[in-house]
């Protein structure tokens, strides 16, 4: 198991998000010149030496033992998702190669059927840093034509922060674009040093202030369902539930479906979008972003 500085980034982040009374450490004597809990109370918490603490912190190549990270994740009230990250972060970090972009993505035929067969619904397979790999009509009627886009385009979280369309679809784009930071936080943890994510990250510090500040934050985000609330520019507001789906074949897959509950009024502006005559339409004028502020 290495070490990595990107491991010392998230502790040293996570340490100043969190005040003594946070974290039920004793408050220390002296002034604070920044915020947040000290080294020395983190490794008090932690039951290691200051030194110790210092030098996981400061990405020095040592070998924590489990239960001495599972210490360190109660001292800094990491939730399962953060501790999760902690964790890729100090396996793979390290050892990985840098420029290495792996394999092609590919989602098997069968997948692609699958997806037809629930044509009823919004459906896409997202890989590796949300790309899109496939959509059904739905989705592309819901959200957008990502087949018709460049390649490098066609990925879920650029789409949300970039483009003027997804600020208006969303009504809660903030909490919505902030997940989609955060999930691709968990995938450059798994699959450091890919040159595919580093140029989409390097594109979205480029062009947007709110991906500066929660890529800063190294916010984590894991949510396998939820509820999203749409004003789609043809069919009006919907509130769709989603699921992510894994596949036990590739687990940097996951299958998204969104659906609406039965007889609601999301429900039947889903059969709109998919019977009405605004079929084919999937170019809109939109508004500017409601809530950029």
């Amino acid at each position: 198991m290495g070490q990595s500085a990107e491991f010392g980034k998230f502790l040293k982040v996570m340490r100043a998000r969190l005040s003594p009374e946070d974290a039920g450490a004793q408050e220390s004597s002296g002034s604070r010149r920044v915020p947040g809990l000290r080294r020395e109370e983190v490794a008090r918490l932690s039951g290691v030496s200051t030194d110790y603490y210092t030098r996981l912190e400061q990405g020095r190549n040592i070998h924590p033992s489990k239960a001495v990270l599972e210490s360190v994740a109660r001292a800094l009230r990491l939730d399962a998702g953060e501790q999760a990250h902690m964790m890729d972060l100090l396996e793979h970090c390290a050892s990985s190669a840098a420029g290495n972009p792996g394999p092609v993505q590919k989602v098997r035929p069968a997948l692609r059927q699958l997806l037809d067969a629930v044509g009823d619904v919004p459906g896409m397979v997202l890989g590796r840093r949300a790309d899109v790999l496939a959509g059904n009509r739905m989705a592309h009627l819901l959200f957008t034509d990502f087949a018709a886009l460049p390649a490098p385009e066609r990925n879920l979280t650029r789409w949300i922060i970039l483009d003027p369309s997804a600020g208006a679809l969303f009504r809660d784009w903030k909490t919505v674009a902030a997940e989609a930071v955060g999930s691709l936080r968990m995938d450059v943890g798994r699959h450091p040093n890919d040159p595919q994510t580093n140029q989409l990250v390097g594109e979205l510090a480029v062009h947007s202030e709110h991906f500066r500040q929660w890529w800063a934050g190294h916010r984590v985000a894991t949510r396998s369902a939820g509820t999203v609330r749409l004003h789609h520019p043809v069919v009006g507001d919907l509130e769709l539930n989603f699921e992510n789906l894994g596949l036990p074949d590739d687990p940097d897959q996951v299958l998204r479906v969104y659906s609406a509950k039965a007889g609601s009024p999301s429900s039947d502006a889903l059969t709109l979008l998919n019977f009405g005559d605004v079929g084919t339409q999937t170019h809109v004028p939109v508004p500017a972003r409601r809530d950029d502020s």
